[in-house]
């Protein structure tokens, strides 16, 4: 359903997706219904259906939404250099660009299950499509000599779970700043993937 033109779309639009987005991360996608989406908006239950057909649509718009994003920023970072100069641009960009998004990361992660096939097909699609990157730089390393891991999609799958969970425990203000927190988790990737840590 097209959302109805005027000033307004532009700005209701994005406020019926922020309200899902905090409220889905704040209590889950089952327990959330479209009227507590148009409460938080302030707007009649009835005209939310102007932005959106119904909750599964909105759902997938936020997590393919976070992806289109991510792959957009990573492309836009344009790594460059040998494998391990990659694999420090994927990492520290990994941790940028996620830290400030912590309900855009919950819900991407935790609401997977509750897409339907058609649309967790293609949300998968796109987390392919980043996580290919990084399992790339992984083998041009192998065949660099400079990496040695047992098997380079497991270890994609392992870094990208490793990085991304900082999400669920940093807190702007905490015991460290973001850039010594993002120098650690480089130096635990380093050993992770290269041979001479081994």
């Amino acid at each position: 359903m097209a959302r109805k033109q005027g000033s307004h779309s532009d700005i209701t639009g994005p406020r019926v997706r922020a309200a899902a987005l905090r409220l889905i991360a704040r209590h889950g996608y089952a327990a959330v219904s479209m009227r507590q989406i148009a409460a938080e908006v302030g707007i009649q239950a009835g005209a939310l259906y102007n932005y959106t057909p119904d909750k599964q649509t909105l759902l997938f718009d936020l997590m393919q939404g976070h992806m289109t994003d991510l792959l957009a920023a990573l492309e836009a970072a344009d790594l460059q250099g040998n494998s391990l100069a990659r694999l420090e641009g994927f990492t520290r960009f990994h941790i940028r660009f996620h830290l400030p998004r912590p309900d855009q990361v919950f819900v991407s992660y935790m609401e997977l299950r509750n897409l339907t096939d058609e649309n967790f097909a293609a949300v998968e699609a796109l987390r392919r499509a980043y996580e290919d990157v990084l399992e790339s730089i992984l083998r041009d390393g192998e065949a660099e000599g400079v990496f040695a891991v047992p098997d380079p999609r497991i270890t994609t799958m392992a870094l990208i779970a490793m990085l991304t969970g900082i999400s669920n425990w940093y807190r702007a203000g905490g015991r460290l700043e973001s850039d010594k927190i993002e120098a650690i988790y480089w130096d635990m990737v380093r050993r992770a993937v290269t041979a001479s840590a081994r």
